[in-house]
């Protein structure tokens, strides 16, 4: 069963979850298979992914046509950014015809 939480975030913390907060910070890291400690190597390209591709932006849901798609996915793996891209300048060239 899927179970979401919806946080209001200006909302200050309970003193539940104040004591949560504090009770895991005291807990130890524990790695695995899934979730290996990060070499230096890792998390460097972490950091140059993040720099490379920020998180920004709001999120849109739009229709396109299947040979829309076809074309964009034929971009390569990155086509939903690849997708964002594009439409950001066909927006900017269509303001500027304006």
């Amino acid at each position: 069963m899927i179970v979401t939480y919806k946080r209001d975030l200006t909302a200050p913390l309970t003193e539940e979850e104040l004591e949560m907060l504090a009770e895991a910070e005291k807990m130890p890291i524990v790695y695995d298979e899934d979730s290996p400690e990060m070499t230096p190597e890792m998390e460097q390209a972490f950091i140059a992914a993040r720099k490379a591709k920020p998180f920004r932006g709001e999120p849109l849901t739009l229709y396109v046509t299947p040979a829309t798609m076809e074309k964009v996915k034929s971009l390569g793996d990155d086509y939903l950014a690849l997708a964002s891209k594009l439409l950001d300048q066909a927006v900017d060239a269509y303001c500027e015809a304006l």
